[in-house]
């Protein structure tokens, strides 16, 4: 186990990353071109800092769901009404996730390991909990497979830890096939609004 975590498992997150981004190139350029006139000129791709392995800050690169229109006062209107058709579509069908293969490729995450979350709930963790930061953080886990939305995070962060403890070249390979067949059935996954939300986590629930 000590051994793929310390070393295949960078080699595993680095050889399938460039495979997917060879298989998915007219896709990506696809999806490019028509966000990029679905935004109106917010841009295609959505960065957002997240803390990554021992809390190091990262940026998260994802497609961006939304435009930035604005109402007469400056002020971005609700993401209801900035969400566009195809930004719904990328997120039910979770190819707004693909450009964090970028990350992977850079060492910011790996395929697999505890989501990770907004940097403000830094301070809030138990030192339990705060273990999922001694891995790098994955594009899907052991929590994502067992509930995503539908747990606690109390329950979310004994998932991520019990991953951090158990990390193995098989652990991974059925956390990507449960995620497969997640995507599949579109099954928890947030398709709405919440893209620069923060959801509710005050350290206890």
């Amino acid at each position: 186990m000590k051994l793929y975590r310390d070393c295949f498992k960078r080699i595993f997150d680095v050889t399938l990353a460039l495979c997917v981004l060879i298989v998915a190139s007219p896709l990506l350029l696809v999806l490019c071109i028509w966000l990029h006139f679905a935004n109106k000129g917010a841009g295609i791709f959505f960065m957002q800092e997240r803390p990554g392995k021992h809390g190091k800050v990262f940026k998260v690169i994802k497609f961006k769901s939304m435009t930035d229109e604005r109402d007469a006062e400056g002020n971005l209107l609700p993401n209801e009404q900035r969400i566009t058709r195809v930004g719904r579509f990328i997120r039910s069908t979770s190819l707004d996730e693909l450009p964090q293969l970028i990350n992977i490729l850079r060492g910011d995450i790996s395929i697999v390991g505890p989501r990770p979350l907004h940097v403000c709930y830094l301070p809030l963790y138990t030192k339990e909990q705060a273990r999922r930061h001694d891995v790098l953080p994955g594009v899907t886990g052991w929590a994502q497979v067992h509930g995503r939305n539908a747990i606690s995070w109390t329950r979310k962060f004994e998932l991520d830890v019990w991953y951090v403890d158990n990390i193995s070249f098989w652990v991974d390979v059925k956390i990507l096939f449960l995620t497969a067949l997640k995507v599949l059935k579109r099954a928890d996954i947030n398709s709405g609004t919440k893209e620069i939300g923060i959801e509710p986590f005050n350290g206890s629930n």
